[in-house]
């Protein structure tokens, strides 16, 4: 991997937040840096929702309806650089139009409005069964697994620029947690490398890994956040799922 391509990646990681809550919605740079992180973490707003809704097309639409108005720029003006977190922001920013969305059916189902909530998104609505996993956690959660999938699908990308992608996919069971006892001699072999070597390569795998771990945490925080203190609330959100 070449240093320069290594640079502008890490660039890119450590200024996307920052260009969002500084642009606001005045930008075409910060709109284009929204519009990545919301199509990034996607799945966590779709999890919360389908929590909160118990159904999984309202959620789909629900999570749609309030991408587009993030989008249009008018919800991101609230966004305080000062609070750090992508994260944080966009479960409030979700929470608060879901209690919009409840209020407008509401003032409806009591003939305040000329218009009727269809059979469909009045059950939408329904306030969440409290016996089911709590929204909030199910979010950080798939947050959690979104970080960790991206991190390694540009471990990937870097592997296959390398020209090590096949080492990559036969060492990939090390990075996610599902490598079994096996025979990793045999292993070494298939790849042409002793066992030393096969070692030293997944330790390297490893590292990298952390690395763009940390780079994918660092895109969604403010340049004064900690991206030690969001890996360690990440990695409890693993230990509770």
């Amino acid at each position: 991997m070449s240093p320069d391509f290594t640079a502008r990646t890490a660039s890119f990681h450590t200024t996307r937040w920052t260009r969002v809550c500084a642009a606001k919605s005045d930008s075409d740079e910060g709109r284009r840096a929204l519009a990545d992180l919301c199509d990034a973490y996607y799945e966590p707003v779709i999890t919360f929702l389908r929590c909160e809704l118990r159904d999984a097309d309202a959620a789909r639409d629900m999570a749609h309806a309030f991408f587009a108005d993030i989008l249009a720029g008018g919800a991101i003006l609230s966004a305080d650089p000062v609070k750090g977190r992508f994260r944080s922001y966009l479960l409030g920013a979700v929470k608060h139009f879901l209690a919009h969305q409840r209020d407008a059916w509401r003032r409806k189902k009591r003939g305040g409005g000329s218009e009727h909530l269809a059979l469909e998104q009045e059950e939408a609505l329904q306030v969440a069964d409290r016996r089911q996993p709590a929204p909030d956690q199910e979010f950080d959660r798939q947050w959690a697994v979104v970080v960790l999938r991206r991190a390694l699908d540009a471990l990937r990308a870097e592997c296959v620029v390398e020209g090590k992608s096949e080492i990559f996919d036969k060492l990939q069971p090390w990075l996610n947690g599902e490598a079994v006892q096996g025979d990793q001699v045999e292993l070494a072999t298939t790849l042409g490398m002793n066992l030393n070597s096969l070692k030293s390569h997944v330790h390297r795998l490893k590292q990298r890994f952390r690395h763009h771990v940390k780079a994918e945490i660092a895109g969604t925080l403010a340049e004064t956040s900690s991206v030690d203190e969001e890996l360690a609330a990440l990695l409890a959100c693993l230990r509770r799922s």
